[in-house]
Order: structure tokens, then sequence, then C-alpha cells
């Protein structure tokens, strides 16, 4: 078969074209041409159907060219070059130091990948400075533009599209489409363009509609392992004592998977139980056996014991059951707005800002019951109060009330604004003061490996985590992409740990106090909410079927008056 005759110019620049065009004389240079590169000096192994340019100035100390991969025109190859099969190094880029690519990987003309650095201290000459190399590793199918930079250090992950011009000096999650100096993530390759969903969404739905089909399906189980026929109350788990928070997490489970009230007792006989639970005097809800809690000097009590989180959950569990607590909580009624703002000012945010948050959530959803049974939240001018202080004193450094720590980094901080806006700006429907530096902040948490690090997440953390950056994210776009990335990783581990029949535990805390790892209805109750969260900021929340209506309902809270 006759072929073309071409100058060998011509696939020096267009090396695609050589297998079909080139002729047996161009075919027996190449040959020559490889093996002189074989020969050395350095490390080479050239796959099948290779093409090395023969103006390239190829200088390796170590080159592995995979099968049907080529170097064109004027390219510049030094130091450790590893490629998959189908890699392209295009007419003028320079490919340098240690660097490692995956099978297909296409780059454009005039790039250059770095593998390698100059320190820079003061002490020394530029030229005298030692050389470090940390190496670049890209991955399968990538797509780097015409007059890229790519600097060391940095890992770009499968699937991503580089624009031209753009300067890579982070590395970049798989399927990402990022351009600009400092090159940013745009959006995922997968969506068309104007949509920003992340890496894995599709395969998430998938996952996110069976999990819901399943958790449906095997609600009443874990709803039964938890029922106390002797005593006619809830446990959290077989094995633990009934507690009041076991009662409002089965009505809210039930809620969310089935649309319905526990079956154990008819919709009337929850709320006569939950109602009787509340002591007239103060309003507040003791735990089963105890007795009725002192009210402190702002009207809640002043310790982080459970008749501060029955404010939330008991009241939103006889919000589902379309009641309401048959006494105001009247032990905050009756808060003054000077002694509030005293008490605030006296909290501890600096050490224990998560004791510190918890207190304004429980006294700001008194206050909001208060009000749903038709009188005054608190004294007159107390709320205005309450949210005056909390933007007068949140930090617009951080975005939040009180300081990180050297023992737990900004855990009390982050869990504390989780807690605090909770109850105060989004049950009121209220805007957050600096949203940005909130997420700024949240995002800083959320690389804490101390409590973010496969197997040490717990739902509290997590979920102090998504709420406000899924809260700010309704304020301002600000690090989207960031949270939507952090999200989809979240939710794909959570999802992976139901337990069949018996839903969710906790998860591991740091001082092993909680319910820990065995499954049982708050690990339960708090994970679907969190899966709700986290696949809302992608999106994807539709595709569960349910939505929070109780203590994380998305919306403020309605303040209508039920009996």
């Amino acid at each position: 078969m006759n072929q073309p005759s071409h100058d060998a110019g011509l696939f020096d620049h267009c090396p695609w074209l050589f297998a079909g065009q080139a002729s047996e004389e161009q075919r027996a240079a190449q040959d020559q041409r490889q093996q002189r590169l074989l020969a050395g000096p350095g490390e080479v192994r050239l796959g099948e159907g290779c093409f090395v340019a023969e103006t390239a100035a190829v200088y390796p100390d170590l080159l592995h060219l995979g099968d049907r991969s080529y170097i064109a025109a004027q390219a510049y190859v030094t130091g450790e070059i590893r490629t998959g099969a189908d890699c392209t190094v295009n007419p003028f880029t320079v490919v340098r130091g240690t660097v490692t690519l995956g099978d297909g990987v296409r780059i454009g003309a005039h790039s250059s990948l770095l593998g390698f650095n100059h320190g820079s201290a003061p002490g020394l000459p530029v030229h005298q400075q030692p050389v470090t190399s940390r190496g670049i590793t890209v991955g399968d199918d990538v797509w780097i533009g015409s007059h890229v930079v790519v600097v060391d250090g940095v890992t770009i992950g499968d699937h991503c599209v580089v624009g031209a011009g753009a300067v890579v000096t982070k590395d970049l999650p798989a399927w990402s489409v990022a351009a600009g100096n400092p090159a940013r993530r745009i959006r995922d390759r997968r969506e068309p363009r104007g949509t920003k969903r992340p890496a894995g969404t599709e395969t998430l739905a998938e996952e996110l509609a069976a999990f819901a089909e399943t958790a449906r399906a095997q609600a009443t189980d874990l709803l039964n392992r938890s029922w106390r026929p002797d005593t006619g109350r809830y446990a959290d788990r077989p094995g633990s004592e009934p507690t009041v928070r076991a009662h409002c997490d089965a009505v809210e489970i039930a809620d969310l998977l089935l649309g319905d009230v526990p079956s154990h007792l008819p919709a009337a006989g929850h709320v006569e139980r939950l109602r009787a639970s509340q002591d007239p005097a103060t309003g507040l809800v003791p735990e089963y056996g105890a007795a009725p809690p002192l009210p402190g000097p702002a009207g809640l009590p002043e310790d982080d014991g459970p008749p501060a989180y029955h404010v939330l959950c008991v009241g939103y569990a006889l919000d589902l059951l379309g009641s309401s607590f048959a006494h105001p909580v009247h032990a905050v009624r009756t808060t003054t707005a000077d002694r509030l703002v005293r008490h605030l000012g006296a909290l501890p945010w600096d050490g224990r800002a998560w004791h510190a948050g918890a207190w304004v959530d429980s006294w700001a959803t008194a206050a909001h019951w208060n009000l749903c049974a038709g009188g005054e939240a608190a004294a007159p001018g107390a709320l205005e109060a309450l949210f005056g202080w909390l933007h007068t004193h949140a930090d617009p450094w951080t975005g939040m009330w009180g300081s990180p720590s050297q023992e737990s980094g900004r855990l009390q901080m982050v869990n504390g604004y989780y807690r605090l806006t909770r109850g105060s700006f989004a049950q009121f429907g209220l805007p957050v003061p600096y949203p940005e530096r909130v997420i700024d902040t949240v995002l800083d948490h959320a690389r804490d490996t101390r409590h973010f690090a496969p197997g040490r997440e717990n739902a509290c953390n997590v979920l102090d985590v998504i709420h406000p950056l899924w809260l700010c994210g309704r304020q301002t776009t600000h690090r989207g992409e960031e949270t939507r990335a952090w999200a989809a990783t979240q939710l794909s581990a959570a999802l992976r740990r139901w337990h069949p029949g018996q839903g969710f535990g906790f998860g591991p805390t740091s001082d092993g106090t909680g319910p820990g790892r065995e499954p049982g209805l708050q690990g339960t109750e708090m994970w679907l909410a969190i899966i709700w969260l986290l696949a809302d900021a992608l999106g994807l929340a539709d595709v569960l079927g349910y939505r929070p209506r109780g203590i994380h309902r998305p919306e403020p809270a309605p303040t209508t008056e039920r009996q």
C-alpha cells in the first residue's frame, strides 16, 4: 500500500498523524530515534506505538512512556517522567522534575509541568538555593490546555480539564473544570455549563434513592428495637435506659421515613405522654424520674443537662404531632432584657463555646414556643436584646462567637455556632452576620483531621459543619464549590454507615461520652437530617423523598398556635 510522503517536520509537530501516514523510511528514522533514547543516559522504557520528535530535547533521568504516547517538537523533557497509555506532550511543552501522568492525558502546546522548585530563603542567592521536588501527579483522562503552568506538589485528579493559560498551584479534585491564575474549580465536567455539582453526583443520586428506600422499609424495625413494652417508653437502643429524648427521636424518625407516628401508641397517646412530661411551674421538662429543674438567672438551667435539650426535642415532637407544650416556658417568659444581656456576657464563649451556643439555642427556642402559645416570648425587649447582643458580639474575622483552642482547634466555636444559629437566626428566619467569614472558618475547621479523618467523624461534628455551610450558602455563593465538594465526600461516607434494621450510630467522641458507634435513635435522627442537608447542598435532596420538619427543619419555624 502506497503511503503519502510528508516532511518529517509534519510528524514532529503533529505526531498523531504518524501512525497512519508515515513512510517506511520515516518509521525507520523514528525507530533509530527511540533506540538512541533507550541506550541512555537515563532509564528509558517506551511502550508500543510511541513517538518522540527528533527536535524534542529529551534528557531524562527516567522516562517511561505508555503505549501510543508521544512527545512532540521542541518539547523539553528532563527529570523522572512516567506516563500511562495514550498521553501527549504537545509542541513546545516543558515537563521537568518528577511528573507522573495517568492514561489518556493531553497536554497542550507551550504548557509547563514543573515538578521541582528552588528554595527562596533570604540567606542565599537564588542560584545557590537547594532544589526540592515533591512531584506532580496527573490522573487519568485529563486535558491540560495550552500555556498552562502546573507547579510542584500539585495533584490533578482524574477526568479534569484545565483551561488555557491557567496556573495550577493547588490540587484539583476529580472531574474539575478549572481556569484562571491561580486556577480555581469552575464546575463539574459532567454537568452542563452553568451548573455546579461536584464529582460523583450521578452516582450519589442513585445511592441516595436506594438508601431512602431501604431506610423506609426498615424504619419500623429500628423503632421496634427501641420500644420498651414493659415501661411503655423508648430507649435509644437495646440495653440503654428509656429517655425523653428517645421518645422524641422516635417521633422525628417516624415522621421522616413513614410520614406517620410510631405505631406503638396512637397519635393522641404520644401527645398525652409528651405534654405530661412538662413541669407546670417552670415549663421545663426533666428526665424521667428526675426532679423538676431549677431555672437559672436568665431562665434556663446553668448546665448542659437534658432539660435544656428537651426544650427543643419535646417542643418539636409535639409540633410534628400537631400539638404543643401544655404550658409556656415560664422560666424564659419572665426573663428581662437586662438579665439576658448580663447572662450572655457571662457565658463561657472562650473556653466552652458549644455550651454557650447550646444555651442560646435552648433559650431562643423556648421564646419561640412561648410565641406559639400566643403570648410574649419573654419580658418586653428581651428577644430584641438577644439578637442585638449577637450581632454586636460576632467576630468580623470569623463570623462566630468564641475562640479556637490549642486542644480542639475550632471545634467548640463551630459546634457552638451551629447550636446558636439553629435556635436564633435560622429558627426566626433572620440572616446571619458575616456569612463569608463563617464559611471560611467552617471550611478550615472541616480540614482538621482530629475531627474529620476517616473513622473519626460523628453526627454532631458533621452536622455542625454542614448546617452553617448550608445556612450561609443561602446568603452568598462564597466558596460554594468547596462546600459542595465537602458535602459530596461526607454524603458518600454517611450512606455507608447505615446498619440494616438498626439505623445509624452516632459515631466516636474524643472523650468517650455519648451514644457511641452503636446504632440507635439519636444517631439515626441526626444522620437522617445530616444526609438531607448534605444532599440539599448538592441539589439532590428531592431524591430522598423526605424533608426534615422538626428540630432540623430547613425553613424558619412557624409561630402559629397549637393546642
